[in-house]
């Protein structure tokens, strides 16, 4: 079996990396399918990262090419971490497998283009995504992305490595870069935490375009402080950073949900720099970006309204009572599905045996 992981963002690659493993472990062929049109950033990282792993990587000058491509060769699977318009006119079977789990609208709406199956996860995503779209081809798997943590297979992170204190407790600010909290930070963020270690894990866009450079001048800032560590773009992996934190900040981020899948408590940071055609007499925008999934965050998170709340909002993630953990366990099961190792297993199992 040959299978192509559609690569247009660098931050699809954690989701895709262990169904990749699981089908090279069973002796099936596996590409990524890059584009030339992204930031030098971008195309130095993904070069780099095929060759460490060893996985042939082939190169388009940007998305007008990808329908030829896919037409042109043969292949059993194409996998896409997004909507593809045409997919329908592919001759090769296709897989949406969604980049992330988050409350943004558009995990959802992605649908609107019928792949040969989705893979999705958790009860409530299934029924949601059948009742929108009754002709698509739904299977819950789980989110394969977590896997490498609950398999104890996730690259090791040492705190002393980065220049952190190991005797600390470590907090991770996960923001996405829109609808995003980081404008709306102070400026001495870190010295709110001398207690922790902080790890700072931007969205790779907020280090990298230049539309973002006010959130990259704040970030700069915090990294000037000695229990702080910014990652940097090539360590465009989450999960290696979930699996060592212990409280995790966020916002409008499929992040919360792969936090609290460990069992981890997480501050919502519901507070935004929104652009002013989101505001006022546009908010509308701003409340479609976002699904109402987004109403899950107050049953999983602690919330902070401002940035003066995160403080006693990490606080109070030390004292969760059994019931708040519990609750929250019982939600996840329905927004992320099963999180038991096994969610690349499952996917490739329905790969291989597709009639």
């Amino acid at each position: 079996m040959f299978v192509y992981f559609d690569v247009q963002h660098i931050y699809y690659l954690p989701q895709y990396i262990p169904v990749i493993e699981k089908l090279s472990n069973r002796g099936h062929q596996c590409a990524l399918v890059f584009y030339r049109s992204q930031e030098k950033q971008f195309i130095d990282i993904c070069e780099t990262f095929a060759v460490e792993h060893s996985i042939k990587a082939i190169w388009l000058e940007d998305k007008s090419n990808t329908l030829d491509f896919y037409q042109g060769v043969e292949c059993d699977w194409v996998v896409f971490g997004n909507a593809f318009l045409d997919v329908d006119k592919l001759n090769n079977k296709s897989v949406l497998m969604q980049h992330g789990i988050g409350p943004k609208s558009c995990y959802y709406d992605v649908s609107n283009t019928t792949t040969t199956v989705r893979f999705v996860e958790g009860e409530h995503r299934l029924k949601r995504l059948k009742n929108l779209y009754p002709n698509g081809n739904f299977v819950d798997s789980g989110y394969a992305k977590l896997d490498p943590i609950i398999n104890n297979s996730v690259e090791k992170v040492d705190l002393a490595r980065l220049g952190l204190d190991k005797n600390k407790p470590t907090l991770l600010y996960a923001p996405t870069f829109y609808p995003s909290s980081i404008e709306c930070m102070s400026d001495d963020f870190p010295e709110c935490f001398p207690d922790y270690n902080i790890i700072i894990k931007p969205h790779f866009f907020s280090l990298s375009k230049p539309r973002y450079k006010k959130q990259k001048s704040k970030i700069m800032r915090w990294q000037k402080y000695n229990n702080v560590y910014l990652t940097n773009e090539s360590e465009f992996n989450l999960t290696p950073f979930l699996a060592v934190a212990d409280i995790m900040l966020s916002d409008a981020s499929s992040a919360i949900f792969e936090f609290a899948a460990l069992d981890k408590p997480v501050v919502w940071c519901d507070f935004y720099k929104l652009r002013w055609n989101y505001r006022g007499i546009f908010s509308y925008r701003f409340k479609a970006r976002l699904d109402e999934d987004i109403n899950y965050f107050h049953k999983i998170c602690q919330r902070a309204e401002q940035f003066s709340d995160v403080v006693s909002a990490v606080q109070l993630c030390a004292s969760e009572s059994e019931e708040f953990r519990f609750n929250r366990k019982k939600i996840i099961e329905q927004l992320a599905g099963k999180i038991d190792g096994n969610c690349a297993d499952r996917i490739v199992n329905y790969l291989e045996s597709y009639e």
